[in-house]
């Protein structure tokens, strides 16, 4: 973060000092958690007139060097009826944006457009038995906001939440999200013994290692958790990754017989398109 643009220009004393120019559509940071040296979650004031469904995403930004914003899609972590904004992201060095955004501070402010848009919403869904929340790295995002929605759970009977990661630790933010869900006063009786989190890595040695999408096709998933293989007439998949992932899995949830759903035609499985990390 460019600290010159959020401090006071030096005046003589005596003399009021001039704030620097405001941000639009301004919210202020309330915490940041430092996950990995490349993962980190922050959360932020929610505007009152902010209204989303849980899985949706907003642009957030900061000012960039030209003293335009600089925006990207970030999907909100946090569920619709939480009265602040959480967002999880990862951390690019030399990334136009969280090169500075990994820096932010408490009482600091971004840039929120509070127009929240998506595809992973349960509109675009077709009612269902089960429901697949597959996500790799921070596309686990949009399903922190899903997990803790108790929409999720009056329309599934279960929900399977899978994250692949490279490691253990990047697995972290998701694991401690899951287990704090049993014991939450707002929704812990609404996910009773419904969520199924299905963990995995791809590079660190983990109880569970392999690629989701491996795991899908030799049948491991279905036999770990002792359900049956995708069916379009009660299975529900809802997917957020890279574009490779987004592409094999949309191999996979077809040849499986799901349809891809969109707000206005709801189908069996959907994939966020935004999102690519």
């Amino acid at each position: 973060m460019d600290a010159d643009f959020f401090m006071n220009e030096q005046t003589p004393t005596g003399q009021t000092a001039k704030r620097a120019p405001a941000l639009p559509d301004a919210q202020t940071v309330k915490s940041v958690h430092h996950w990995t040296d490349r993962l980190f979650s922050f959360r932020v004031t929610r505007p009152r007139s902010l209204r989303f469904r849980s899985g949706e995403f907003v642009m957030i930004g900061l000012m960039g060097d030209n003293g335009k914003p600089l925006l990207r899609a970030y999907s909100i972590a946090s569920p619709s009826w939480d009265e602040e904004l959480e967002f999880y992201s990862i951390k690019v060095q030399d990334g136009p944006l969280t090169s500075k955004l990994q820096h932010i501070q408490p009482g600091d402010e971004i840039i929120l457009r509070p127009k929240p848009v998506g595809t992973l919403v349960h509109d675009a869904l077709l009612p269902g038995k089960r429901i697949y929340f597959f996500a790799t790295g921070t596309g686990i995002a949009p399903f922190a906001s899903l997990v803790r929605d108790p929409e999720t759970y009056e329309k599934f009977e279960q929900v399977i939440l899978t994250h692949t990661c490279r490691t253990r630790a990047d697995l972290e933010y998701g694991r401690q999200l899951v287990e704090s869900l049993k014991d939450d006063p707002l929704i812990g009786e609404f996910v009773g013994d419904k969520l199924h989190y299905y963990p995995t890595t791809t590079r660190e040695e983990s109880p569970k290692m392999g690629r989701i999408t491996a795991l899908l096709r030799d049948g491991t998933l279905f036999s770990d958790l002792g359900v049956p293989p995708l069916d379009p007439a009660c299975d529900r998949a809802m997917v957020c990754g890279s574009m490779g992932l987004n592409t094999d899995m949309k191999e996979i949830l077809e040849g499986a017989g799901l349809r891809e759903g969109a707000n206005s035609d709801p189908a069996e499985y959907v994939v966020e398109k935004a999102f690519v990390g």
